[in-house]
């Protein structure tokens, strides 16, 4: 372990203690902070997982102010300082990780083109997926954006893909930090909890049964248990989830993952991408969102849509930009590039 950082300014509080005793006793303490640590590169990852000449990659292990671990690969080019370089902070979809694309194809692209990149496993990585709560998770990238700033990044964009881009619009539209300059939705949901239950689970009955069995496990202290019944993924596919999962992600009366609600509150540049190949998304659901970021009264500055061809068509790895990473890195760095960052 070669360093630590503690944030109590930004994410932290400080409680003020005040002594019983007369005279001049005040002193200030800390009662939670971000901490970041440097780590040896961890097992298990990819070969090819590297750094592209001229370029370095290094691992960390933050600490989110409740005490989460969150794993994060940092890449950086060149010689250049964090001072004078833009950091993306990259949030990857449900059950993803940052060694999986399009985030482990983005970071290596991005930093050969001079780009800084954090990317991050949030606490829904892997075989973690739909058991955290839509809420807490904001302290994931939370954790994330301090390190960068702690490190010398002034200049960051919060990149979200999948299930990361609702994440990622809840956070830029309730911290308005100076530091972050602008956002890109990849492959980007819309109203998960209406998606949820007409296009996901298309059962009514089913839908009751898991939203009464939510609230009993809340009631019952339960949330965080995996319940007995499980969601519909797909025609032939159920998963497990648990509780405070679906009241947060799923729920139309109570979920937060309501992308068109979130994106008319972010006051920074858009930027959306979909690949034509992409069987999860439907066409559709971009589009809600563009028409909230333009309403009347939306903060969003500017927002550009793009949708990158696909030369095989609709296919499982059109989500994940399987066979279009060059296109989408280089479509990112131009927009990016326009907007002089």
């Amino acid at each position: 372990m070669l360093k630590a950082w503690f944030s109590p300014v930004v994410s932290g509080l400080v409680f003020v203690c005040f002594g019983l005793a007369a005279g001049p006793s005040i002193a200030a303490q800390i009662a939670a902070g971000i901490e970041y640590t440097y780590i040896e590169r961890p097992g298990g990852l990819p070969d090819d997982y590297g750094a592209p000449t001229g370029t370095s990659l290094k691992f960390l292990s933050i600490k989110a102010i409740d005490g989460t671990l969150v794993q994060a690969a940092l890449w950086h080019p060149g010689n250049k300082s964090p001072a004078e370089t833009t950091l993306i902070v990259m949030v990857h979809g449900s059950g993803g990780s940052y060694t999986r694309p399009p985030n482990s194809t983005l970071s290596r692209n991005l930093s050969a083109d001079g780009f800084a990149a954090l990317a991050i496993n949030t606490r829904q990585h892997d075989e973690k997926r739909n058991t955290d709560n839509f809420f807490e998770s904001s302290r994931d990238i939370d954790a994330a954006v301090q390190t960068a700033k702690a490190l010398g990044y002034h200049s960051i964009v919060l990149q979200g893909h999948s299930l990361g881009t609702l994440q990622v619009l809840f956070y830029a539209a309730t911290n308005w930090d100076r530091d972050i300059k602008a956002v890109v939705q990849l492959s980007t949901l819309g109203d998960l909890p209406w998606r949820s239950r007409y296009l996901q689970i298309q059962d009514e009955d089913k839908f009751r049964l898991l939203s009464e069995a939510a609230l009993k496990s809340l009631r019952e202290g339960k949330e965080q248990e995996i319940m007995p019944l499980r969601m519909r993924r797909t025609a032939t596919l159920e998963e497990p989830l648990t509780g405070e999962h679906f009241l947060t992600y799923r729920a139309e009366t109570t979920a937060g993952a309501d992308g068109p609600y979130w994106i008319r509150r972010v006051p920074r540049p858009i930027l959306i991408v979909r690949g034509a190949g992409d069987t999860i998304i439907p066409p559709f659901e971009p589009y809600t969102l563009l028409s909230s970021a333009t309403s009347p009264g939306s903060l969003v500055p500017s927002i550009k849509f793009v949708v990158l061809p696909d030369a095989k068509g609709p296919n499982p790895g059109g989500h994940f930009f399987a066979d279009n990473g060059k296109q989408l890195s280089e479509t990112i760095a131009n927009w990016l590039a326009d907007q002089h960052l």
